[in-house]
C-alpha cells in the first residue's frame, strides 16, 4: 500500500518561507527502519508519523515524560497520537516544526479537537486554532529546565563556530536548555555576528552528539521580547534549520529560569531570514516555573 508523504513548511504563511517538514498521518504498521529510509529520502530536517493511541493513556519515556504537558499534559480529553520524529540521519525525541506542521495538516483533513501527541520526550498537547484568518497550531512543551554548560565544552563550541569569548552577549549567559530536546544556549553580542555564521559542521557535530544537544540556539536579542534566531543542526545533517519550535520552547523556559524577562512574556523569534525562508515563531512563557511553554505558528502545505 501506497505511504502517503504530506509536506508542509511550518512558521510562515508562505510556502517559500518556514521550514520543510514531511508528515505521515497514518503511520500504523510501519517499523522504525522504514521511517527512517522515508526521512532519509524526503531529505527535510524532520519526518513526523503518526500512530493510534489507545486510551490516551501513554507515557514519553524521555526527560519530561508523565508530568503531563504544560497546562494539557497527558491528561487532555483530545484526541490522543503517538508521534515519532526522524531526521535523515537518526530519530530525534521531539520536533516543534514537525508539530505544528502535524497539527495543520490533521486539521487540514477535518480535526477540530486539541489532540495530545505522545512522543519520545512526553506528552506534549496541541491546540489548532486559526491565527490573522490562518490555519495555526499551539504547542504546549514538556516542563522545561535549564543546565550549566562546561567550561571545556563551551570552548569547543566555540571555537567550531569560529566564535570568541567576546562575540558573546555577557547579560545572556551560555546554558543548555530542554523542553523536549536539549540545545546550547548562546546569544550573540550584534546581529552582525549572529548573520556571519561558517562553522565546522564535522567538529560541531561530533561535539553535540557527544553531549546530547540536539541544536544550537544562537540568539540576538533586538528588544526584551523579540530575539533573531540561528539553528545549526549537524546531528540530523543538516547545517542551518530554518525554524526550530523545540529551541524556541527551550529559549523561553532559558528566559524565565534566568529571570531574564518579566513573566508572564510573549516572545516573537525570527529565524531563516539568513537563509532567505523567513519564520516567525510566538512564543508565550507562563509565570509560575516548571510549566510547558506554549509555542505558536502557521504552517502551509508544500505543493
Amino acid at each position: 500500500m501506497p505511504i502517503d508523504v504530506l509536506r508542509y513548511a511550518a512558521f510562515t504563511t508562505t510556502p517559500a518561507g518556514g521550514n520543510p517538514a514531511s508528515v505521515v498521518l497514518d503511520a500504523d504498521g510501519l517499523d522504525e527502519a522504514t521511517m527512517q529510509a522515508i526521512a532519509a529520502e524526503v531529505g527535510y530536517s524532520e519526518t513526523a508519523f503518526v500512530t493510534t493511541v489507545v486510551g490516551g493513556n501513554v507515557e514519553g519515556d524521555g526527560d519530561g515524560s508523565g508530568d503531563g504537558a504544560g497546562d494539557g499534559g497527558g491528561g487532555s480529553s483530545g484526541r490522543h497520537v503517538a508521534v515519532r520524529y526522524f531526521s535523515p540521519l537518526a530519530e530525534v525525541p521531539f520536533c516543534g516544526h514537525a508539530t505544528v506542521a502535524t497539527a495543520v495538516a490533521m486539521g487540514d483533513r477535518g480535526e477540530r479537537d486539541d489532540v495530545v501527541f505522545h512522543t519520545a520526550a512526553g506528552p506534549v498537547a496541541v491546540r489548532l486554532s486559526m491565527l490573522e484568518g490562518r490555519p495555526a497550531a499551539t504547542l504546549t512543551s514538556v516542563p522545561p529546565h535549564t543546565e550549566p554548560v562546561a567550561d571545556a565544552d563551551l570552548a569547543e563550541a566555540l571555537a567550531a563556530l569560529g566564535w570568541s569569548a567576546g562575540d558573546l552577549d555577557p547579560a545572556l549567559p551560555p546554558r543548555v536548555a530542554y523542553a523536549g530536546a536539549r540545545h546550547l544556549v548562546l546569544a550573540a553580542a550584534t546581529r552582525e555576528r549572529l548573520g556571519r555564521l561558517e562553522y565546522d559542521m564535522a567538529r560541531l557535530g561530533a561535539l553535540m552528539a557527544a553531549r546530547g544537544w540536539t541544536t544550537l540556539q544562537l540568539v540576538f536579542r533586538a528588544s526584551p521580547t523579540v530575539f533573531a534566531a540561528r539553528d545549526p543542526f549537524p546531528p540530523g545533517g543538516v547545517v542551518e534549520d530554518p525554524a526550530t519550535g523545540a529551541a524556541a520552547a527551550a529559549l523561553g523556559g532559558y528566559l524565565r529560569d534566568l529571570a531574564l524577562v518579566d513573566v508572564p512574556a510573549d516572545l516573537v523569534i525570527h529565524q531563516g531570514d539568513d537563509l532567505g525562508r523567513p519564520s516567525v515563531l510566538r512564543v508565550h512563557v507562563p509565570a509560575a516555573a516548571g510549566t510547558g511553554i506554549d509555542v505558536t505558528g502557521h504552517a502551509v502545505p508544500l505543493r
